[in-house]
């Protein structure tokens, strides 16, 4: 038995829960895990990409059947933050232009998070049930430039924003990730379908135990832990991602 068939199944079911949960997908966990396993970049990207899609569609039903998602707290982001994600995704700059300012600011995010755990349930009761438009307009088109020039999923940029400034409170914030990843995610997955290789053939039980994750994280995040809970959650996952990118 290989590394891939014994602990592939069970790291993603752990990584999608654990992002899920937050409203996250799991993309940066998966490829950790595969680069681990010794698969080529034009394997893992493909794959990384279909399971991310699938554990934000879950993401984003659970939340929805919750009540924490309406649809006038989500397309204000989308007006602008689709066709700048685009434009971030044919903009090149060489990586050390972007990577240590964008890995910075996500660990001044994960601190924020750290500082706002402990007064999480007093910060929901005095959030909006809905973003302000205008600036949820222009915010996306910065998260989605950021997201097309990083490859980074948008909802890790939307998560600290949504809560530093206090326009959702955390299950919202969490719901409406799951929204920004699944777009970014199914959009990037169809850009690439036409070059795509020969995918893994242990790729179905892959999606299967992703798809267990999401399920579990996903109604853990809606209904069940906390929001001090989340906010450490989303916390440590900033984190890595800001190292991530700094050490890149």
């Amino acid at each position: 038995m290989t590394f891939s068939d014994a602990v592939l199944p069970v790291a993603f079911v752990v990584i999608a829960a654990l992002y899920a949960s937050v409203g996250q997908a799991g993309a940066t966990g998966y490829i950790a895990a595969m680069a681990l396993a010794g698969f080529a970049p034009d394997v893992i990207k493909p794959t990384a990409l279909a399971l991310n899609t699938l554990v934000a569609a879950i993401g984003c039903v659970r939340f929805a059947r919750a009540g924490r998602l309406t649809w006038r707290s989500c397309y204000p982001f989308a007006i602008l933050g689709v066709p700048f994600s685009v434009l971030g995704g044919a903009t090149h700059l060489p990586p050390s232009l972007y990577q240590a300012a964008v890995g910075a600011l996500l660990l001044l995010a994960a601190v924020q998070m750290l500082r706002s755990a402990r007064s999480a349930t007093a910060l929901d009761a005095m959030a909006p049930s809905s973003p302000p438009f205008l600036p949820a307009v222009l915010a996306g088109g910065g998260i989605g430039f950021m997201s097309g020039v990083t490859g980074v999923g948008g909802g890790i940029f939307l998560a600290p924003l949504l809560l530093t400034l206090a326009w959702a409170n955390t299950r919202q914030t969490a719901a409406m990730s799951a929204v920004l990843n699944l777009l970014n995610s199914a959009a990037a997955l169809a850009g690439l379908w036409a070059t795509i290789p020969a995918l893994p053939a242990p790729l179905p039980w892959w999606l299967l135990a992703a798809g267990v994750g999401g399920l579990i994280g996903s109604w853990l995040g809606a209904l069940r832990l906390p929001p001090q809970a989340l906010r450490y959650i989303l916390a440590a996952l900033l984190f890595v991602a800001g190292v991530r990118m700094i050490a890149a």
